[in-house]
């Protein structure tokens, strides 16, 4: 009879008053992945542009948020019948508020900035193009800064799935300053 009741003790205590995972909590930190499109993607043609990154972001007070990262941006520009690539590698650090959550604590959405600093190439550092020209945009350093707009929806409480919009403003290079990008994402939560 002892055996039964233990029995039946121990299925109510696991079946109520479960407690449930708290989400964005000081010093919980995640990995995020993010594939982002550039400047009006367009597979296949000569005006097409993507990136990828990963970040570590790591949560304060309020729900905000640190995110330190790095990036890859390739940006294809018309030339005659041709293109001319540009890529661009960027580390990332900024910081996000959170501006919308709902009760349950599934759905975040944030605004945040990032300062940028990197490298960009241009047709990976070949001077003379395919019809004979000579390029005279050059390789260099490039700093600025972006506002992003950023989702994140917890499919559980270690994994959430992100969206973004984002405007990067680059100075130091000899092609555009302004870049929109939009995209999806997952993130890690390691702890």
């Amino acid at each position: 009879m002892r055996k039964y009741i233990a029995i039946i003790i121990a299925s109510l205590a696991l079946c109520t008053g479960q407690a449930h995972a708290q989400r964005c909590l000081p010093k919980m930190q995640g990995i995020e992945v993010r594939a982002n499109m550039a400047d009006g993607f367009n597979p296949g043609g000569n005006n097409g542009g993507y990136s990828f990154g990963a970040a570590l972001s790591t949560y304060t007070k309020k729900g905000n948020k640190w995110v330190f990262g790095g990036e890859y941006l390739l940006k294809n520009n018309p030339y005659k019948d041709g293109k001319i690539p540009v890529a661009q590698f960027t580390a990332e650090g900024g910081y996000y508020f959170k501006i919308l959550s709902d009760a349950r604590k599934i759905v975040f959405v944030y605004a945040g900035a990032s300062a940028l600093a990197g490298y960009e190439s241009v047709n990976w550092g070949e001077k003379v193009l395919h019809d004979g020209s000579t390029l005279h945009d050059r390789d260099s350093f490039i700093y600025g800064g972006a506002l992003t707009l950023d989702m994140e929806f917890y499919v559980t409480d270690r994994i959430a799935l992100l969206a973004n919009l984002r405007e990067r403003c680059l100075w130091g290079g000899d092609t555009r300053k302004f870049h929109t990008q939009w995209g999806v994402g997952i993130k890690f939560i390691i702890n």
